[in-house]
């Protein structure tokens, strides 16, 4: 059972990337999904998040209108959409799923529960 991130990099301020996290070993469809990330020196801060159940999804104030999270039934795996980067945005991001069924994307997001599964994290790195 893991996740497996990729897609991360270096770009330049305004530039996009695409995250990926392929989930092996249990169904992501059946399990609520998040995106954390953790810049150098900082703590470890829920990006965006949806619940298990679906409903609304999750955005920090910081990167709202920016990123967008989603997931592929078919192939098992969620996405982090990055666009408009900004060097804020520096970090490492994790993939994470929860099995938790009461908890909204806020929830999820918010540090309080401890995820079921993390994916080894993925480095992004924007320049100005």
């Amino acid at each position: 059972v893991q996740l497996q991130a990729s897609g991360g990099g270096l770009v330049q301020a305004g530039g996009s990337l695409r995250l990926s996290c392929e989930a092996s070993g249990f169904t992501l469809d059946y399990y609520g999904i998040g995106w954390f990330r953790q810049a150098p020196g900082k703590g470890r801060e829920g990006v965006s998040c949806i619940a298990r159940s679906g409903g609304n999804t999750y955005y920090a104030d910081s990167v709202k209108g920016r990123l967008t999270i989603s997931r592929d039934k078919a192939k098992n795996t969620m996405y982090l959409q990055m666009d408009s980067l900004k060097p804020e945005d520096t970090a490492v991001y994790f993939c994470a799923a929860a099995w938790n069924v009461i908890l909204s994307g806020a929830g999820l997001c918010s540090g309080d529960y401890d995820m079921d599964y993390w994916g080894k994290g993925t480095q992004v790195t924007v320049s100005s």
